[in-house]
């Protein structure tokens, strides 16, 4: 397959990431990726893992994703987003590159000449790279250069704060869906921000990444659509960081809280009534339909909410 390429200021020739990204796209549409009935997450690969570090505390890094750091030569990770505590004790051994500030013209390169000069190279993402990660750019980049990648998945941050929270993100009753969502703002329109329509529905727990500067205009949207004031809202800053936050109220005043703490990002939010876990009913799996299944095989007596 023949490569687009540019010229670069030393002179030198390199892949477009656009082009290769374009190029993918095309072949996605066409095939599915042989892998895929290969491999299952979690599985030894080939390539460039690109690694989910967690929502921060380093003890919730998977078992996966520290066996790739500790035999990493070369780790690009997402910079303040992910705790230097983790960096410390996973890859002190390693070159460190902080990827803010650098676009896919440079981390492309980067990556593909150290991989193919045979180190071990980690693509560290803050959470889990399949949320709002911005990986698979990457990722067909360097495929598109004959450079294999496969995901690492990773705990993120609303698995975090619920957990914080001593809640479940679903309840019998109360929630029933759960919606990963950000607000609007430069890189989502007004007609694509959903956050009312979820909050309408009643039955959803709504996570909001990337929002926590815009609380206030969020809260105000949800105000002018007619929901209930007293409709459940936590913000948790810095889920299972050192210095976690924790702010409870309701769409009413949360943002008034908010601005009191003084925190403009880093904080997922949470709306709905699983936020306080108030109000649930006992699930079936270890009622009537437990009781039921008693005299049935031990496969049907074993099944999970799943």
């Amino acid at each position: 397959m023949s490569n687009e390429t540019t010229e670069t200021d030393a002179g030198t020739e390199e892949n477009d990431p656009q082009d290769a990204i374009d190029a993918q796209g095309d072949r996605r549409r066409e095939e599915l990726d042989d892998r895929i009935f290969e491999h299952s997450a979690g599985d030894e690969q080939e390539g460039i893992p690109f690694v989910g570090a967690g929502p921060g505390n380093p003890r919730l890094l998977t078992v996966a994703g520290k066996e790739l750091l500790e035999e990493a030569d070369l780790v690009v990770h997402a910079g303040s987003l992910v705790n230097s505590e983790l960096l410390e004790e996973y890859c002190d051994h390693a070159e460190l590159v902080n990827s803010v500030g650098k676009d896919l013209e440079e981390l492309i390169p980067l990556m593909r000449d150290a991989y193919e000069d045979g180190d071990n190279v980690v693509r560290l993402h803050s959470g889990d790279p399949a949320i709002y990660g911005a990986a698979l750019e990457q990722m067909d980049a360097l495929e598109h250069e004959d450079v294999p990648t496969h995901f690492v998945p990773g705990v993120t941050s609303a698995f975090a704060a619920s957990a914080t929270l001593r809640t479940q993100l679903t309840l019998n009753e109360v929630s029933n869906h759960v919606a990963f969502t950000r607000p609007q703002g430069k890189t989502l329109s007004p007609e694509e921000d959903h956050i009312s329509d979820f909050v309408e529905m009643g039955d959803v727990t709504t996570c909001i990444y990337l929002g926590t500067h815009a609380v206030r205009e969020t809260m105000d949207r949800l105000l002018e659509d007619d929901h209930d004031p007293e409709t459940p809202v936590a913000v948790i800053y810095h889920a299972s960081w050192p210095d976690e936050d924790v702010i409870v109220g309701s769409i009413g005043d949360i943002a008034d809280r908010v601005e009191e703490a003084g925190y403009r990002a880093s904080a997922m939010v949470v709306i709905g009534d699983a936020v306080t876990g108030a109000g649930y009913e006992r699930s079936y799996l270890y009622g009537d339909w437990a009781n039921r299944g008693s005299s049935g095989s031990a496969g049907e007596t074993e099944a999970s909410d799943d």
